[in-house]
């Protein structure tokens, strides 16, 4: 579920809608709380291709050639078994 923000800025837009989502809405959604429930609709897909846009701008950014020691899944699980342990250590770090 979205996050529910505080918008102190507004500005009404005209949107249209197919009869039957609009009905689906009525059916689901009181009028006084249709504005909020669109925002969050909107923000949840927004956060979503956002982080769809992200994959793709760092896709092929991994390259095994660079990372030898992270070929097969034992060389994956023993470096978070690693991280994981160093977490609450004071002074500890992921880098050794």
């Amino acid at each position: 579920m979205a996050m529910e923000s505080t918008y102190t800025d507004t500005q009404k837009i005209t949107v249209s809608l197919p009869k039957a989502l609009l009905t689906r809405l009525d059916e689901r959604i009181p009028t006084c709380r249709r504005s909020r429930f669109i925002i969050g609709a909107i923000e949840e897909h927004l956060a979503l291709e956002e982080q769809l846009a992200a994959l793709d701008e760092t896709a092929g950014a991994w390259s095994d050639k660079n990372h030898p020691d992270m070929r097969t899944a034992e060389d994956i699980d023993r470096w978070l078994e690693e991280l994981r342990g160093s977490w609450g250590q004071p002074g500890a770090s992921a880098n050794g």
